[in-house]
């Protein structure tokens, strides 16, 4: 193991000696932690003779990425504890003190669910921009996102908006993946165009930043309410009992996507099981198969109702009229509802045995609260009223995907008799994956 990792030190220094020192980007450190694990990089870099023979420093920019919710609350104090260390500060200045972090959208969601992950996200960068003052660094946060709002997903106009102040200082930097890619960039007309409403939000974002006025104390206190509730409803769900595990893979094709090999990495993590072990893409593309969508709105409803109690309502309708990260939020739970259909979902629950369908009706009764605070605070008698685009697209492709949910259902019935091992209903049910996906264009 420790050879293979310093191979990858030496496939490092042979691509900058042969292409350049630009050919290797920054090295981000998944799971960071602590100082320990970015560190950790300098000491293999060394070991592998990675080093500029004038300073004797690491050439290699390092990012730690902070992608679980404990990680995103202790932003902070990574940053501030690894500044702290004065072989890093030295390597810092080396590189000219500038410090990319990268905050995962993903797992944060898996962990904690939408509301509370948008939160933790949006809390990590206020400590970071805060530390990078403190400490005199020029500091680069990195979107981690994918396709889905349970991801990250979405408009990158509507991440801009939703930055905190100070967050936006002319430059962006996200990560595009899975469908986005083609949907965005696969025609020249269409990659053009994304590019210019990203640069025109970046433009506007970056000359209005000195004029931008700060949240009000009482809107930060009843997104914390909203944060705790739905994290408190989430973890209740999800986390609650092993069962709970056991109902998502009979409710989902969790057990077929896990051998189709379609990500660079394994389904699940070595080491825990259950949901822990599992990875943000088959968990998301998993709940979009069965049209629960539940990672993009679960906890939401708690949350607000929490908030409604506590804070009252006029609190909340200034958050969502005048505060673009509260409004964005609520953009994509919204979005989220309207692509999940718990009619179709039923037939998925079907799969499950009896003693697991409290889940489901947990689910249910989490997504008529949540349907019907959202519609209260748009003021609107149904969902999209605001996007009648998106609500026209949904209502169009809905005839046409709902035909493959049922064969699914029927195919996983038939499959998991042969105890998963004939090739044929294999190869159909991947098929009938292929073609939600494609239908739903909001897969993960």
């Amino acid at each position: 193991m420790g050879r293979r990792s310093l191979w990858v030190f030496q496939a490092i220094a042979q691509a900058r000696h042969k292409f350049g020192g630009r050919a290797i980007g920054e090295y981000i450190v998944s799971g960071a932690r602590g100082p320990e694990d970015i560190l950790a990089v300098l000491l293999l870099a060394r070991w592998a003779d990675i080093t500029d023979k004038r300073s004797g420093e690491c050439p290699l920019d390092l990012a730690p990425l902070l992608e679980s919710i404990d990680s995103l609350e202790s932003a902070g104090e990574v940053l501030r504890a690894l500044h702290a260390e004065p072989a890093y500060r030295r390597h810092l200045e080396s590189r000219g003190n500038r410090q990319m972090v990268v905050i995962g959208y993903s797992d944060s969601n898996k962990q904690g669910g939408i509301a509370a992950s948008r939160w933790a996200l949006q809390v990590a960068q206020v400590q970071l921009l805060e530390t990078a003052r403190a400490v005199g660094t020029n500091l680069l946060i990195f979107h981690g996102r994918g396709g889905t709002p349970a991801r990250g997903g979405g408009r990158t106009e509507h991440l801009v908006e939703s930055l905190p102040n100070g967050a936006m200082r002319g430059v962006l930097r996200l990560t595009e993946q899975g469908e986005v890619v083609n949907q965005s960039y696969s025609l020249r007309p269409i990659a053009m165009r994304t590019l210019e409403r990203t640069f025109a939000s970046v433009a506007l974002a970056t000359a209005n930043a000195a004029e931008t006025a700060p949240i009000a104390p009482e809107l930060l206190a009843a997104m914390g309410t909203i944060a705790a509730q739905s994290l408190k409803a989430y973890r209740e769900l999800v986390f609650g009992g092993a069962e709970f595990f056991e109902y998502f893979r009979a409710a989902t094709p969790l057990d077929v996507i896990e051998r189709m090999h379609i990500a660079s990495r394994p389904a699940a993590r070595v080491g825990a099981g259950g949901v822990q072990s599992l990875r943000a893409i088959p968990w998301v593309f998993a709940w979009t198969q069965s049209r629960h969508m539940l990672p993009g709105w679960f906890g939401f409803g708690s949350g607000v109702q929490a908030a409604l109690q506590l804070h009252g309502e006029e609190v909340l309708t200034r958050m969502t009229a005048h505060w673009p990260f509260f409004g964005h939020l609520l953009d994509d739970v919204e979005a989220m509802l309207g692509r999940t259909d718990l009619d179709i979902a039923s037939y998925y629950d079907a799969l499950a045995p009896d003693r697991l369908r409290i889940h489901a009706q947990a689910i249910a009764k989490e997504y008529a609260l949540t349907l019907n605070l959202v519609l209260r605070l748009r003021g609107s008698a149904q969902l999209l009223d605001s996007d009648p685009t998106l609500r026209r697209s949904i209502r169009l492709r809905n005839p046409y995907i709902d035909p493959m949910h049922l064969m699914q259902v029927d195919l996983l019935q038939r499959w998991r008799a042969t105890q998963r091992q004939d090739q044929a209903l294999f190869g159909a049910l991947r098929a009938t994956i292929s073609g939600i996906a494609q239908g739903l264009e909001a897969t993960g």
